[in-house]
């Protein structure tokens, strides 16, 4: 079953030629069929693949595809590697990617590209599939550049609107600052262990000392890669402004695969980052402090995508913490919990979404539990997942994390924890201001609000009972537990982080739990019991509010201190360079080449005598120059 993982990215693949090439002849019943069907046939092979690598003594298989580049000592395979990491971001990538396909069909139904938007899809889902299973740096490469491309596609697909096309160019720009940082890395690593394939690169890491300053290096390169990618200060500005794709590809982006790429990246070389503590380091500086900006602007944000949108920046930015502190299977689990309810919520917003028409606006919603109640339970349960209480999915995998950076800082740990607080707040503040209250909409609009259609309401149920029980696979030994992803990970991840005793774990998730409940009834109060509805866009807040509204202007400080003298640099160039020089040398050759051609044009004056003559000189010169010569 192992060999048959290059079905795994072909079958997608597949589907994108199909749909692409059919888009305008075959009904969108048939494309939205295939379009998800290719997507099921690869999660049933990665199932089967997951299954037989937990029945094979041997965790590690690397299928060779065939030769793509050989040249002096480079040699560049395309080859998949399956073993721990890349199975379960298998399972993750074509399960979660299945079911947003399906919702896919109902909320994409009334649009004119809906056969264009499948064949995006499921090259996305091919691309990440290649990013995951390459066996070495340029494979994953190739998939990297691949899902940077179609999140272009994606998030600009309504690209007929300015704005939406802008955000599209901007997540397109900054992961491209990310991805120099991830290039340069590789050319490093090829030059350092003259190879890029991990089977060779990781075990010579190995043997090198901790703190080398060439893998440090390597290692913050790569760490930049990741920062484009997963979205953390400073180039996470683009993920917010994705919210311009349709809903579906927000699910996409922000829970399954985009942005979880950068985290499997460094997962997949923690060896690497092992032997750089003062990148580690860095790495929990830079995830922490993306948890607490994004935490942050989320609290005032009134349209409920962003919401979620800042909320996957505050949660990458744990991820990134966890990393940072060498709590590598903390933070996967934290990747794995996350698809399901992030994935949740955004398929549940776009129910919101599509029920109201196309508003986004909060303030317009309320009241919509009774009229949504499918969309309102799931969210419930997606909603407290994220907030972290037991037994649901994100209570395990925040509190594996915030108990590593326990013992690793306790003042990052208290910073993390106050983050969790504000989590749970922000999450809840959202809900009720959608589903309690009364509605806040026109009647007109209210008469016409309805339940989504099947096709979007089971993949809601399906990944509410995922974000409900997912937790199981993490269980930790304080609670009874064996921590099964962890002994599942152990062939790939070996250092886990610092873990503290059982009593101190039952302390820091009792603080936990018991911040989180203030925080939700602390909301209560406000949204439900207050009524308390964010006021309008011009309405008076306190600086702080304005500036959690305002995104702390970071766009406008970008804007200023990197756009405009950017653009200001090009227009000298332009004005002086590119006008004057460059135009003036290229337009001064063509008036010479002109200007001679005229004096020469008179000697063709069609006078037989002039010719007669010319000869004569002609042959007068070359006497001369013969006699002279002698």
């Amino acid at each position: 079953m192992i060999n048959l993982v290059w079905l795994v990215p072909l079958i997608p693949l597949l589907g994108f030629i199909i749909n692409g090439l059919g888009r305008n002849t075959l009904s969108k019943n048939l494309i939205g069929f295939i379009g998800s069907s290719v997507i099921f046939i690869s999660f049933v092979i990665s199932i089967g693949i997951f299954l037989a690598l937990g029945n094979d003594a041997v965790k590690s298989h690397e299928i060779f595809l065939f030769d793509w580049i050989s040249a002096g000592t480079l040699k560049i395979p395309v080859s998949f590697l399956v073993d721990p990491l890349s199975s379960i971001m298998l399972l993750i990538i074509t399960g979660i990617g299945f079911l947003i396909h399906v919702y896919s069909i109902g909320y994409m139904h009334d649009d004119e590209g809906f056969g264009k938007f499948f064949s995006y899809l499921n090259l996305f889902i091919f691309f990440m599939l290649l990013l995951v299973l390459g066996s070495n740096y340029i494979v994953m490469f190739i998939g990297w550049e691949g899902v940077g491309l179609c999140s272009y596609l994606l998030i600009g697909f309504w690209f007929t609107n300015s704005s939406y096309a802008t955000a599209a160019k901007k997540a397109f720009v900054m992961n491209r600052i990310g991805d120099l940082g991830f290039l340069i890395a590789v050319f490093l690593i090829f030059t350092t262990f003259g190879s890029v394939e991990f089977s060779k690169v990781f075990p010579q890491a190995g043997n090198m000392l901790s703190g080398n300053s060439t893998i440090a290096l390597i290692a913050l390169l790569l760490f930049v890669g990741a920062c484009g990618k997963s979205a953390q200060i400073p180039l996470f500005t683009w993920l917010p402004d994705a919210m311009a794709g349709p809903t579906p590809v927000s699910a996409l982006i922000h829970a399954a695969t985009m942005v979880t790429a950068g985290i499997y990246m460094i997962a997949r070389s923690n060896v690497l980052f092992d032997l750089a503590p003062v990148v580690q380091h860095l790495i929990a500086i830079i995830g922490l402090a993306t948890a607490v900006m994004g935490a942050l602007v989320a609290l005032t944000q009134t349209d409920i995508k962003k919401v979620l949108a800042y909320s996957t920046v505050s949660q990458l930015g744990y991820m990134f913490l966890g990393l940072g502190v060498g709590a590598y299977n903390g933070s996967f689990f934290h990747v794995i919990t996350h698809a399901f309810f992030k994935a949740l919520l955004f398929l549940c917003a776009g129910s919101v979404i599509h029920a109201m028409h196309h508003e986004q606006d909060m303030r317009h919603m309320g009241g919509l539990r009774k009229k949504l109640p499918v969309t309102f339970l799931t969210m419930l349960i997606g909603t407290i997942a994220i907030a972290g209480l037991p037994p649901f999915s994100g209570f395990f995998s925040k509190d594996e994390i915030l108990s590593h950076v326990y013992e690793y800082n306790k003042v990052m740990w208290a910073i993390g924890v106050f983050t969790a607080f504000l989590t749970a707040f922000y999450m809840f503040r959202m809900l009720f201001l959608t589903f309690f209250g009364k509605y806040r909409g026109t009647h007109h609009a209210e008469e016409k609000i309805h339940e989504s259609p099947k096709s979007m309401t089971l993949p809601l149920i399906v990944l509410a009972v995922l974000s409900a029980i997912g937790g199981a696979i993490g269980i930790p030994e304080s609670l009874g537990g064996n921590h099964w992803l962890s002994h599942w990970l152990a062939p790939v991840i070996q250092h886990h982080g610092e873990a503290p005793d059982h009593a101190t774990e039952y302390i820091l998730m009792a603080v936990s739990v018991v911040g989180v409940l203030i925080s939700i009834a602390f909301a209560y109060n406000k949204y439900v019991k207050q009524n308390h509805v964010p006021v309008a866009d011009e309405g008076q807040r306190s600086a702080l509010a304005k500036l959690s509204y305002h995104k702390f202007y970071i766009d406008e400080i970008y804007d200023t201190v990197i756009r405009k003298p950017l653009d200001a640099l090009s227009v000298f160039f332009y004005k002086v360079f590119d006008k004057k020089i460059i135009d003036g040398i290229v337009n001064g050759l063509g008036w010479g080449t002109s200007e001679a051609s005229k004096g020469v044009r008179l000697l063709q004056s069609g006078n037989v005598g002039f010719y007669i003559f010319m000869m004569v000189v002609g042959i007068i010169s070359l006497l001369l120059y013969t006699y002279l010569s002698l």
